[in-house]
Formats: structure tokens, sequence, C-alpha cells
């Protein structure tokens, strides 16, 4: 017997929520994408499916986890590139100690020399 509940959209909103981004983002994100299609209403509303969503939080994880430009997510979605999943999601750069000290007695020259003129 088939399943004859309809698939539940989503509207523009509710999404962003989900998400958490700007319903604005969502739309630029429709004009880089063509494969994020979502339903429209008589009325033109956005209606999303369940992989819309999917979709749409894996662009999100491509370019703000991953920091990928939208020409690189794009890629990795259309399969001409692959995303290298051994990378680590953030790069942490250690400040140097040495530089560190220079960098705190240049500071301190300069809290001086504008001590000097107030």
């Amino acid at each position: 017997m088939p399943d004859s509940q309809p698939e539940h959209r989503y509207r523009i909103g509710e999404v962003a929520e989900m998400l958490n981004l700007k319903p604005h983002v969502l739309r630029f994100w429709e004009t880089e994408f063509p494969q994020l299609d979502p339903f429209r209403t008589a009325k033109g509303q956005r209606l999303y499916a369940a992989e819309h969503v999917a979709l749409l939080r894996r662009i999100r994880q491509l370019l703000h986890e991953q920091g990928m430009t939208i020409e690189g997510a794009r890629r990795v979605l259309q399969g001409s590139a692959v995303l290298d999943e051994s990378l680590p999601e953030k790069i942490v750069a250690v400040p140097d100690a040495n530089f560190m000290r220079m960098l705190k007695r240049e500071l301190a020259a300069v809290q001086r020399l504008l001590g000097k003129e107030g």
C-alpha cells in the first residue's frame, strides 16, 4: 500500500531558522546552486522539501564550516571536485612565542610614546 501522506514542505523562514541562516542567504544560494530549486506556490512562496533542506545543510557546511568558495562548493556538489575529508575543519595558527614577545615590547614602546604626548 503506497504512502498517502504528502511530503512535508517547509517555508523559507522555517528552513532559515533550522539552519541558523537568513532567508536572503537561501534566496542567494538558489541563484548560485542550480540543483537547489524549491517548489513554488501559486503566490510564489518557496516551499522546501526534505532533500532541499539536506542540500542546504551540505552547502552551509561547505561554505561556512569548510571555508570553501561558492565555486568550490558548486564543484563538489556537481561531483567535479572531491573534498578531502581528512583535512581538519579549521586550521588554528599557534603564535610563535618569540614573535609574541617582540610584539609585546613594540606595543609597550608605542604606549610609552603615546603617554608622553598626552
